[in-house]
């Protein structure tokens, strides 16, 4: 095949979210863009696909209230949403191991634990009140947040371990898939900021409230499809060439020639670019201390949604379990029941040590703590395995190490030259979702249109 040589406006890198959002303004401004795509699909860390008959959402998929970006994107795409279902009692397991049934967003612990975790969701929410998301690192303590761990924060706040650890799960185990003393407290409370608040993390019928009709995938290919052939797929881009005022990105079978590019691919991949010249050396570091955590995403399909019969809602958590939480996660209009599931940071280093039937089992087993023995036998297993995709390389989100947000974090959005960054890990608001991949891209995409205009001028 003849190698493509494009002359456009702008080329954009990475056909996610962020990135179809910025390449879809730009067209819809006049300007000839290029979307240059590594993987065989659009998506990014969206993807629904079928597996063994069964429709699954790989990645991304749900939508909170407040994802007012997400939700005029669906309108205008002519998206539907859905209820996640939650009548009935949720199960909660504590130090003890035995599962109780309850109804609210405080775990049945001890009433003295229960009033601790309140406590602690007041204090946080108190500091969260006075960080920006856009920029956390000129908060009034963001060194002194930022040079400590999640869990040593936490371990000087309370005496509580049940307390601690149910705490801990919201940022760790459940948003940014890394162990607490992984990454400091600015960054857990940078997390809490981006959704709003830390009550809202807590809030499961909040912050996973709705699911797309067709899956959330279909952002990204309603958006594609505006664009057309400007949507260039298995065309990953091995080298840019970059000046003040041209780009040139060199692809699999295709090179395109630009007046402005936009990275919209995760931090952890920015290497996998040759960048001529090299990127300035601050930039370079701030590139090493960004990463993914890991997560496995548990998918389980049952001939029907047993749980519900047993008055279960399907919503599960526990800080002690190998699966730390779980929710139903049924289809629209699907007569079959769907449980999805949550391993993740050490443990799932640990299940990624088994072969396959041994890591099924050890699933199965910890999610039937909830659910009782039917969950033991699904008609469909399914594990999304990021960490191993060669583009993704990880989930959900990269997040930085202990000091790493106030030493860089005012670069992750500034321009290199003719080069701007859009992506969910790098948004303020909606910070590693969906909703914060389309803010992302739709203000690299307002960069880049005005430094095309001040350019004509």
């Amino acid at each position: 095949m003849t190698p493509q040589n494009l002359d456009v406006d702008a080329v954009v890198i990475g056909a996610g979210p962020a990135g179809l959002r910025a390449a879809t303004l730009l067209h819809e401004a006049g300007h000839a863009v290029a979307v240059l795509e590594a993987r065989d699909r659009v998506g990014g860390r969206t993807w629904t696909d079928t597996i063994d008959g069964a429709v699954l959402e790989i990645g991304g998929q749900w939508v909170s209230p407040d994802q007012t970006e997400l939700l005029a994107t669906l309108d205008d795409l002519g998206l539907d949403t859905y209820e996640r279902y939650r009548e009935g009692e949720s199960v909660y397991i504590g130090r003890d191991g035995t599962p109780r049934r309850f109804t609210g967003d405080i775990f049945p612990a001890s009433a003295e634990t229960q009033a601790e975790i309140e406590r602690l969701i007041s204090v946080i929410d108190e500091i969260v009140a006075d960080i920006d998301p856009l920029r956390a690192w000129e908060s009034p303590r963001a060194r002194e947040f930022d040079t400590i761990t999640w869990r040593e924060w936490l371990e000087r706040n309370s005496d509580d371990v049940e307390a601690r650890d149910n705490i801990s799960l919201y940022i760790a185990e459940a948003m940014l898939t890394k162990p607490a003393h992984a990454f400091s407290a600015l960054e857990a409370f940078q997390m809490a900021a981006s959704a709003g608040s830390f009550a809202n993390l807590v809030e499961a019928d909040f912050i996973l409230d709705r699911r797309v009709i067709g899956g959330m995938q279909e952002v990204s290919k309603r958006l594609a499809d505006r664009l057309g052939d400007s949507v260039h797929l298995s065309s990953p881009v091995r080298r840019l060439d970059y000046s003040a005022d041209a780009v040139v990105a060199h692809a699999d079978g295709i090179t395109v020639r630009a007046r402005r590019a936009i990275i919209a691919i995760p931090p952890n991949l920015y290497t996998r670019i040759d960048f001529q010249p090299p990127l300035p050396r601050l930039r370079q570091q701030q590139h090493q201390h960004l990463s993914l955590g890991l997560v496995i995403k548990v998918h389980a399909v049952y001939e029907r949604p047993f749980w519900r019969e047993q008055g279960l809602s399907g919503t599960a958590f526990s800080p002690y379990e190998l699966c730390h939480e779980a929710y139903d996660n049924t289809n629209y209009d699907d007569s079959r029941g769907t449980l999805v599931g949550f391993v993740s940071d050490e443990r799932a280093d640990e299940l990624f040590r088994l072969d396959e039937g041994e890591r099924r089992a050890r699933i199965l087993e910890s999610m039937s703590h909830y659910y009782g023995q039917q969950t033991l036998e699904p008609e469909v297993f399914y594990l999304s395995d990021w960490g191993a995709e060669e583009w993704t390389r990880g989930a959900y989100a990269a997040s930085y190490d202990v000091g790493g947000r106030t030493r860089y974090g005012r670069m992750q959005t500034e321009a290199v030259e003719a080069i701007e960054w859009a992506c969910s890990d790098i948004a303020g608001e909606g910070f590693q979702h969906v909703d914060g991949a389309l803010r992302s891209g739709r203000a690299a995409a307002a960069r880049v249109i005005e430094a095309l205009s001040r350019e004509r001028r």
